[in-house]
C-alpha cells in the first residue's frame, strides 16, 4: 500500500519507531547532530506529506539526514556509535550530546569525500556488524572502538574493496536475534548471528549476501527477532509490512527470497524492523495499567 504521498523528486528513505517522550538526535551526512523532541514533530495521517524538516531544525541546505536515534536521557552509561560510508567507526559517550545548539554540533570529523552513514545507541557491551553495498560484512566487539571526542574522525571499522561502500551498522544486543539483509531489487533473507564469526576491527569481512544481476546490491542490514515485523520502503513511496518469520533463515552465501514486487524503475530504499502490532498493544496495555496503579497509589497517599 502507499505509505506516504511523495512530493515531486522526493522519496521515503528512513522509517523508525519512537515514543513522544523521547528526544531525537538527528545526524546528517556531514557529521553534524541536531536535537529535537518527538512531540514537537507534527502528527499526521498515513497519506499526509509531512512537514519539511528544515522547519524543525536549522540544518544547512547541503546537509542530508543520514540517521536518527531515540534518547530518553543523556547519561554516561550509553554510547553513540557512528560509521561512515568509507568504513570509519567512532564511539562517543552519550552525555557529550546533551546540550546541542540550534545550529547543530559536530558529531564526527569526516575525511575528504566521506559521509556519515549510520548511527546506533549502545551500552558498551555489544558486538558490531557492518554491512556493505557489495554484500560483505564484518563482526567485532565494540570495545575495539575506543571512546573519542566528538570532533575525532574515528578508526577503521572495515576495509572496503575499491568500489564498495558501507550501507549500515547493526549492534547485536538481543537474544534469539537474526540478521536481516535486503537488496535494491526487492530480495532479502535472515541469517543466524552464529554465521558471522567474531573477528577484529579493520578486516575485509565475509560474504553476508550473494549479490547478482537478479537480486541487486545490498541496501540495508538490520537486527530482527521472530516477534518483529519488517517494513520495506521503496524509492517510489510504496511500503509493505510483513512478519519477520515470513522471511526464511538462510546461509550467508545465498541470494535470499523476494520481499516485495517492484514496479519498473522502482527500488528498495530502506528496511525497518518494528515491534509487531500485538506486542505494541501489549506494551500500551502494560503502560496504561502502570499509570492506573500510580494514580491509585497517589490517591491513597493523599
Amino acid at each position: 500500500m502507499t505509505g506516504a504521498a511523495a512530493r515531486e523528486d522526493d522519496f521515503l528513505e528512513h522509517l523508525f519507531v519512537a515514543s513522544t517522550h523521547d528526544y531525537i538526535l538527528i545526524f546528517t551526512d556531514k557529521g553534524r547532530c541536531y536535537w529535537l523532541k518527538v512531540h514537537e514533530i507534527p502528527e499526521a495521517g498515513r497519506m499526509a506529506k509531512g512537514k519539511s524538516i528544515n522547519n524543525l531544525i536549522s540544518k544547512a541546505p547541503e546537509e542530508n539526514i543520514s540517521a536518527f536515534i531515540g534518547v530518553k536521557e543523556f547519561d554516561d552509561k550509553h554510547w553513540v556509535l557512528m560509521v561512515t560510508q568509507q568504513g570509519m567507526i567512532k564511539k562517543v559517550v552519550l552525555s557529550d550530546f546533551s546540550n546541542p545548539r540550534k545550529s547543530g554540533i559536530v558529531a564526527m570529523g569526516l575525511k575528504k569525500n566521506d559521509i556519515l552513514k549510520d548511527v546506533k545507541l549502545t551500552d558498551g557491551t555489544c558486538d558490531i556488524v557492518i554491512g556493505t553495498h557489495e554484500g560483505m560484512a564484518i563482526r567485532f566487539h565494540e570495545k575495539e572502538a575506543r571512546a573519542m571526542g566528538r570532533g575525532a574522525s574515528g578508526v577503521r571499522g572495515i576495509r572496503l574493496a575499491k568500489k564498495d561502500k558501507v550501507v549500515g551498522l547493526v549492534t547485536l544486543k538481543r537474544k534469539g536475534t537474526t540478521i536481516l539483509v535486503a537488496t535494491d531489487k526487492g530480495y532479502g533473507k535472515r541469517s543466524e548471528t552464529e554465521d558471522y564469526r567474531v573477528s577484529h576491527r579493520g578486516g575485509k569481512g565475509i560474504i553476508t549476501v550473494k549479490t547478482s544481476d537478479k537480486n541487486g546490491l545490498m541496501v540495508a542490514i538490520k537486527e530482527v527477532v521472530d516477534t518483529d515485523d519488517v517494513v520495506v520502503v521503496t524509492t517510489g513511496g510504496m511500503i509493505i509490512r510483513q512478519h519477520a518469520t515470513d522471511i526464511r533463515v538462510a546461509g550467508r552465501n545465498t541470494q535470499g527470497v523476494r520481499l516485495i514486487r517492484l514496479q519498473e524503475g522502482d527500488s528498495v530504499a530502506d528496511v525497518a524492523a518494528v515491534v509487531a502490532e500485538e506486542e505494541e498493544e501489549k506494551q500500551l496495555g502494560e503502560e496504561g495499567g502502570n499509570q492506573e496503579k500510580s494514580g491509585e497509589n497517589g490517591k491513597r497517599k493523599r
